[in-house]
């Protein structure tokens, strides 16, 4: 799936929607950004099953602000409405790819009860996730662990 450009509508629509999605924070202005962009456009290229999305902070201001970014580039990333990932930085191919293939290994029942959410309702009606602001990042604090995705050094 190409990249897509969010709107604060287009943004709820697809976080809420479930699955894993991707948003690159970014300004023309900066170096970085340029210089992340065909990154994550070839990261969309080879995930056509996650949803790449770009945030202009210059054009989006409020959703910029709701989403509390305050370095560029900053990607987040969600997976069933939770920000389960959130860095300010430029990454490698190989870095978002980590990211990537972390999200996509995550015990979301255990992300779920780390960040005190209850489990969607089993009948197909799902939660609302919570406001922009309130999400945290289940992943973001501490050091990457390696090995197997899901086991933890204890």
């Amino acid at each position: 799936m190409p990249t897509q450009a969010f709107t604060q509508r287009s943004f709820e629509q697809a976080v809420s929607g479930g699955g894993i999605v991707l948003v690159d924070y970014w300004a023309s202005w900066c170096s970085w950004c340029t210089r992340f962009a065909p990154v994550f456009e070839e990261s969309s290229n080879q995930h056509r099953d996650i949803v790449h999305a770009t945030v202009d902070t210059e054009a989006e201001a409020a959703l910029t602000a709701a989403a509390q970014v305050k370095a560029l580039p900053t990607l987040h990333v969600y997976r069933e409405g939770l920000l389960v990932y959130a860095n300010a930085g430029f990454h490698t191919a190989a870095q978002l790819e980590e990211v990537v293939q972390h999200v996509m290994w995550l015990d979301m029942e255990a992300v779920r009860r780390e960040m005190g959410v209850p489990a969607p309702d089993p009948g197909g009606a799902q939660a609302k996730p919570p406001a922009v602001a309130e999400r945290q990042a289940g992943l973001a604090a501490g050091p990457t662990p390696y090995g197997w995705p899901g086991l933890r050094a204890r």
